[in-house]
């Protein structure tokens, strides 16, 4: 194992690092301006110790001993066999209800590894504050706390924008302190008062929770109040909308008429001996944010007014989101030979995903004024930040009441966006009479990618009856294409040669702007609105891999091509 902190602020900040899978050398094609590393708390660091240095056996049986040995030599990439797989899987949650496992702490389960991660701990946020650079590159603090209670993936990504100074102050809580997200947001309450620490907590891989991160109950089964809403909604403004494990904006079950839905659907728990993935409303940011305007009609608070990001869930130390120059997720899919084998669930458990199941996703991108700790942090704080897919696509979205058309065209979008309305993450309030609210958006391509399919936005509101609708908007495309007789705007096209791994941006837009009115609209009903825009198609790492392989793609079991895209966070409208 090759990579570390200073291995992964350095893949970052676009310099060569060596591969720790391959050992080669690799090098990000666009650098990023901002990096969270977010080791998993519990045995914060041990991964690498594991691979430097060996797993702790003190204490340990015979049979305790020969999985730790097979782990290990998996982890270093020794061996890739089922084997190897399974000694590691062996450490992960056991079957039992949520509930009961929820209510056992989950401890690393080998020993000293506390130890590890004081040391760990002290040494990364040293790492962080050194590759701070104010005005070009911004290193946070941060950690992951992995709750995970038979196999409901509740992870939340907390960072802070302090320095190792007021960070060396505490230990990360883990999920060997408790599995309940209560306990994780009452513990960054007591910190904040005790160290002046500052955080954002980030509910992390949402589409594997099994129902459990935006529930209308909390694990415990009590019912949200409204303290316990406007607790979340302080330390959790922001969600994670997609990642290498799958899209977690909606499904194709829960969003029927999305033509778009069924994007990166990732369908496996991380749980051995899992059961069939089943995706419910709880899972997916849309239905949260459907479910939030429902608990707010009860109880009069909303636990799920959050803004979104993408992140990458690297377990490289390489935050690699770019499809021809993807890593994957763990060291042994870093080449496409890796990729071929699927990990198994657990000894003698089913086939689970491979390397080809991941996605090559995604980015957080914020508006702030700086690219500084304070100033990017201040953008999670009042949400107005999105998430790509990858690509480096810009993305503007404001509220208003009385915009001007010829705005959409203007050089000044941002300062006519701000001046006469709110931005995305923001709230509109008491409609004029008469009128319905206006979205100014401008969507522009990253110049690396591909060009841009359309513009779309996606309202959803809850009825006069008390039930929640959601509805999708074609609001600007490319190439003139007009709508069918359904109201659906004809697809793109797709220029991607499958025998090549190339395309040609002859179809699409570089940039795709408008002015959009609600012409549904009902002044009483509360509602939110944000924007998804679509690129043409282009090669999925799928088809990369196919293609350096000699094999026909549909071996991979995953397609050619991908449509990337970027969701904004959305705009409220309150009565």
């Amino acid at each position: 194992m090759t990579a570390d902190p200073d291995t992964a602020y350095r893949y970052a900040k676009g310099l060569p690092v060596v591969n720790p899978g391959h050992q080669g050398r690799v090098q990000i094609d666009t650098p990023l301006d901002f990096l969270v590393i977010a080791d998993h708390a519990v045995m914060l660091g041990g991964v690498r110790h594991i691979v430097d240095k060996g797993i702790p056996t003190e204490g340990m049986g015979l049979v305790d001993q020969a999985r730790a040995w097979y782990a290990q030599r998996w982890l270093r990439g020794v061996v890739a066999d089922d084997e190897g797989m399974a000694a590691f899987a062996s450490f992960l949650p056991q079957p039992m209800s949520v509930e009961e496992a929820a209510a056992a702490p989950l401890g690393a389960g080998i020993p000293g590894w506390r130890a590890m991660a004081r040391t760990s701990w002290q040494e990364t946020i040293a790492v962080t504050d050194s590759h701070y650079e104010p005005g070009k590159f911004t290193s946070f603090i941060g950690w992951e706390w992995s709750s995970i209670p038979a196999g409901a993936n509740m992870h939340r990504v907390v960072f802070t924008p302090n320095g190792a100074d007021v960070a060396g102050q505490f230990q990360p809580f883990s999920t060997s302190d408790s599995n309940y997200p209560e306990d994780l947001w009452n513990w960054l309450g007591e910190t904040s008062e005790r160290t002046g620490a500052e955080f954002v907590a980030i509910p992390h891989n949402s589409n594997i929770s099994k129902g459990y991160m935006f529930s209308e109950t909390n694990l415990r089964s009590e019912p949200i109040t409204a303290e316990m809403a406007a607790t979340r909604m302080e330390w959790e403004p922001v969600a994670e909308i997609t990642q290498f494990k799958g899209d977690s904006e909606t499904h194709p079950s829960l969003s029927p008429d999305d033509e778009f839905a069924d994007f990166e659907t990732y369908t496996h728990y991380i749980q051995q001996n899992a059961p069939e993935y089943t995706p419910v409303a709880g899972d997916y940011v849309r239905s949260a944010l459907l479910s939030g305007l429902e608990i707010e009609n009860k109880i009069g608070a909303n636990p799920f007014a959050f803004g979104v990001i993408g992140s990458t869930d690297s377990h490289t130390g390489l935050a690699s989101a770019e499809e021809p120059n993807f890593w994957g997720k763990f060291p042994r899919d870093t080449t496409p030979f890796g990729k071929t084998a699927g990990w198994r669930t657990g000894s003698g458990g089913s086939l689970g995903p491979n390397g080809w199941s991941m996605s090559a996703s995604g980015l957080a991108a914020v508006w702030a004024e700086e690219n500084t700790r304070e100033s990017i942090f201040a953008a999670f704080k009042r949400r107005e930040v999105y998430g790509t897919t990858g690509p480096r696509i810009a993305v503007r979205f404001f509220g208003g009441w009385d915009y001007d058309v010829a705005a959409a065209e203007a050089g000044d979008l941002a300062d006519i966006g701000y001046a006469g309305g709110v931005p995305m993450g923001g709230d509109l309030t008491g409609a004029p009479t008469g009128q319905a609210p206006q979205f100014l958006v401008r969507a522009t391509k990253d110049p690396k990618s591909g060009n841009l399919d359309r513009v779309q936005i996606v309202k959803g509101w809850l009825g006069a009856d008390g039930e929640t609708q959601e509805r999708v908007y074609d609001v600007v495309w490319s190439d003139g294409r007009v709508t069918d007789a359904n109201g659906k705007v004809q697809a793109v096209g797709n220029t991607v040669d499958i025998t090549t791994g190339r395309y040609e941006n002859t179809i699409g837009a570089a940039e795709l702007s408008a002015v959009w009115e609600d012409p549904d609209f009902d002044a009483s009903q509360n509602a939110f609105y944000y924007a998804r825009v679509l690129e043409i198609p282009t090669p999925r790492h799928s088809l990369f891999d196919a293609l350096a392989l000699g094999i026909d793609v549909e071996e991979t079991n995953h397609p050619a091509t991908i449509q990337e895209r970027a969701y904004s966070s959305a705009i409220w409208y309150k009565p």
